[in-house]
């Protein structure tokens, strides 16, 4: 099969195109012949050897794919209501970058009817990620706010149209007033440009002095102490990715005194049970909005399988609004 590896840790043209053997499903897993990979910011951190592919996982990048079902015991397949050609899409821990993918039953999903491939394939990562995070880990309510840091990202507009669908208020920050301008017009309901507005003073007035009760936070670093300051009481961060470092000051009498919450996962390396049952929520209480169109996926960019180092390059510079995808089919 085609595949893109990481020929050493560096560059986005450190990802190559390459041969290598179809792998085989084992117990709980089945095959995917792969039409479409989803492209995410740990792919770049993998490729850049900051995050290492959990024991057993392919070393191959890619954590998101949809085709269709090409394998796998058919008690097994037929016992989750899968058979052979269903169009399907997949969280993985790696090796999405290629024509042929296993990955566990349980994290397999049906494409939606109303999607092609490559939307399918720009589903499962943020999904995942933002059900797990936002409501289970931190208990977004209806008729609460949600405050989500990087509201163009692909984590951002997933988080965006679930929060709304799921009747909060939300808030975003983005980098530009483009950014802004397209987050509102995906339902968010305000927004504030982070590099020419304070988003603390914002969030403030925007919430008249309240606060929000949940943040989404994909930064860290000194933006746990200023998103405190941003919090109702009762309020929650949840983190889920460090990208302005790893260590944060904050006012721990504040923590106590307003019985605030500072929370965080990663998703990765959890088991094939914990996101199956991310996966059974997905289908029961979202697969159905998708499928009504009330939620859609946004993509911002196709590249062939083969620019996957284009794709990669895109992603870091920061200019795109939502997903970038490869499609193995041109």
């Amino acid at each position: 099969m085609r595949a893109i590896a990481i020929t050493s840790f560096g560059a986005p043209e450190v990802l190559v195109e390459t041969s290598r053997p179809d792998p085989q499903p084992g117990a709980g897993e089945l095959l995917v012949r792969v039409t479409a990979s989803g492209i995410n910011r740990p792919d770049v951190l993998q490729r850049k050897g900051a995050y290492a592919p959990p024991a057993g996982a392919s070393d191959l990048p890619g954590l998101e794919i949809a085709g269709t079902v090409a394998g796998g015991d058919a008690a097994e397949l037929a016992a989750a209501g899968f058979k052979l050609g269903d169009r399907v899409c997949a969280l993985v821990a790696g090796g999405g970058y290629a024509e042929r993918c296993t990955a566990p039953i349980a994290q397999c999903l049906p494409s939606p009817g109303n999607l092609g491939d490559v939307q399918a394939a720009s589903l499962p990562e943020t999904f995942f990620t933002v059900w797990s995070n936002v409501f289970d880990r931190a208990n977004l309510q209806p008729g609460e706010t949600l405050l989500v840091q990087g509201g163009s990202s692909g984590i951002g507009v997933t988080a965006i149209q679930l929060g709304k669908a799921f009747g909060a208020k939300v808030l975003v920050t983005a980098g530009s007033d483009d950014k802004v301008a397209a987050c509102m017009a995906m339902g968010a309901d305000a927004g504030i440009n982070y590099r020419t507005q304070d988003f603390v003073a914002e969030v403030k007035a925007l919430t008249q002095g309240r606060g929000v009760d949940v943040v989404l936070d994909m930064v860290a670093g000194d933006y746990i102490g200023r998103e405190l300051q941003c919090l109702a009481d009762d309020g929650r961060i949840v983190v889920i990715a460090v990208q302005g470092g790893v260590k944060s000051e904050i006012n721990a009498g504040e923590l106590l005194r307003r019985r605030l919450t500072i929370t965080g996962s990663t998703l990765r390396p959890r088991s094939a049970a914990f996101k199956g049952a991310i996966a059974k929520a997905l289908r029961e209480r979202v697969w159905p909005l998708i499928e009504s169109g009330r939620i859609s996926p946004v993509i911002h960019t196709v590249f062939p399988a083969s620019q996957a180092a284009q794709a990669h390059a895109l992603m870091e510079s920061g200019q795109h609004i939502g997903k970038i995808v490869l499609d193995w089919t041109i």
